[in-house]
């Protein structure tokens, strides 16, 4: 299939693209649904982020699962499958009459898409000549810049009839994707691999004890909340599972994560920057939420406040580009952890304010685009060998989402600590703001400009 024709591979990756769309579009939508669906369920600020927690939890475990039915039911097999349980978990969303109904099917929805982006990244390559990949893998990725952008705008159309409508609209979006899919896409294999079962259920279990510990924590009285036992048994659990779950990576044939790449002083930077890229990037769900508690917004006008975040990131992502081939890494992601640190602490300061909570949120996509994405990755790049590129890529997005998963835990749990009104999310974001500060720190460990470039190959 790489050789197929223009027109052939045309279609192809409209089909991949429509898919991917539909679940970078669905993830865009689901900050400003928060609100809606807090209201009409009465769920707290400590409960409402799991509806965030459950969808990456059960992404992490999609991601390798579909990898390993790829290589057993075929691309197209498992592509239609993914889309399949996306519009499902769609489905329960919208006809659920109860909070846990909607937490099963977010649960859904992330296992299909888990394995959405992996598999259409698979089939690029499979279909496209490699004069034409770079472009093909170019114009996906790009999708998730405008579904980011796209996402609050239709999401606010959207709100002025119905939450469930942004969730209902995925059921023709992806019937349309599964019919072309059927039609259009290949069904090769991909290589067969062990799959590391033992060690999805140890990093699954561990993450998921951390963050509904982290969750439960009041965070006005830490010593107290800590010994308390639902609390302490839960942290001690995941102290627990994190030595065993290193010692199984190690001995498995195709692990999770390959630890030994964090042994070098880069790579181990990288791991812990990826980490705190995630905690800081679940404050960003909440935005629209605060929108409505600070400023007294509608939620329509609310799920509109995040699209000078999302722009500005986006357009800043290409100007990395080249500030990261001129001046590094170590400076550009010192700069964007420093401006990405105010940028919080404005929100933080003016959440009660409307222009001013647009210029802080307008600083943290700036602070953003210098500080995660094209960055990580470049670190990463210059720094784990050729042959393992795509594992260590790989392993540290997983570590973005575990920080993900408990940034939104910390959030919700310090939220709810200070009585669930506009102080506890003024609190959170400050909290926020000095995860950045420590990244900041953490930088200056970082390779110069000029040793990082004798060692890319």
């Amino acid at each position: 299939m790489a050789g197929s024709s223009p027109g052939n591979g045309t279609r192809i990756l409209g089909v991949l693209i429509a898919g991917v769309f539909m679940a970078a579009l669905d993830a865009a939508i689901v900050g400003p649904a928060l609100p809606a669906i807090r209201a009409d369920f009465q769920v707290a600020d400590r409960d409402v982020v799991w509806i965030y927690n459950v969808y990456i939890l059960m992404y992490m475990i999609g991601t390798p699962l579909m990898a390993k039915l790829d290589s057993i039911l075929g691309r197209r097999t498992v592509y239609i499958g993914d889309v399949l349980l996306f519009a499902a978990g769609s489905l329960i969303i919208a006809a659920s009459p109860s909070f846990l109904g909607l937490l099963a099917g977010r649960a859904v929805q992330g296992l299909g898409a888990g394995g959405i982006f992996p598999v259409a990244i698979a089939t690029v390559a499979d279909s496209f000549p490699p004069e034409r990949r770079g472009k093909a893998l170019g114009m996906l990725g790009s999708v998730f810049g405008i579904a980011f952008i796209m996402g609050p705008v239709l999401g606010g159309f959207l709100l002025t009839f119905s939450w469930k409508l942004l969730f209902l609209i995925n059921i023709p979006a992806g019937a349309a994707v599964i019919y072309y899919s059927q039609k259009l896409l290949p069904p090769q294999r991909g290589q067969r691999k062990p799959m590391d079962w033992a060690g999805l259920v140890v990093l699954s279990s561990m993450v998921v004890c951390l963050a509904i510990s982290v969750n439960r924590l009041d965070t006005r009285n830490l010593a107290g909340s800590l010994l308390s036992p639902p609390v302490s048994i839960l942290v001690i659990a995941s102290m627990m599972l994190l030595p065993i779950f290193l010692l199984m990576e190690r001995r498995a044939n195709d692990p999770i994560i390959r630890t030994s790449m964090f042994e070098t002083r880069q790579m181990g930077l990288a791991g812990a920057l990826s980490l705190g890229a995630g905690l800081v990037q679940s404050g960003t769900i909440f935005v629209p939420t605060l929108a409505v508690i600070g400023l007294g917004l509608d939620q329509r006008s609310a799920s509109l406040m995040t699209v000078p975040m999302v722009a500005t990131m986006v357009a800043g992502s290409n100007l990395v580009g080249a500030l990261l081939d001129r001046q590094g890494s170590r400076r550009v992601m010192m700069s964007g952890w420093l401006v990405l640190a105010m940028g919080m602490a404005l929100i933080s300061i003016h959440a009660d304010s409307f222009w001013p909570f647009m210029i802080s949120t307008t600083v943290c996509g700036i602070g953003f685009s210098g500080a995660v994405g094209p960055s990580i990755s470049y670190v990463v790049l210059g720094s784990a060998p050729p042959a393992e590129r795509a594992s260590a890529q790989g392993a540290i997005s997983l570590v973005a989402s575990v920080g993900m998963m408990v940034g939104g835990a910390l959030f919700g749990a310090i939220v709810a600590s200070r009585g669930e009104g506009l102080a506890g999310y003024e609190a959170a974001y400050l909290s926020m703001s000095g995860i950045a500060l420590l990244m900041v720190a953490l930088t200056a460990g970082l390779k110069g400009r000029a040793e990082e470039k004798s060692t890319i190959q």
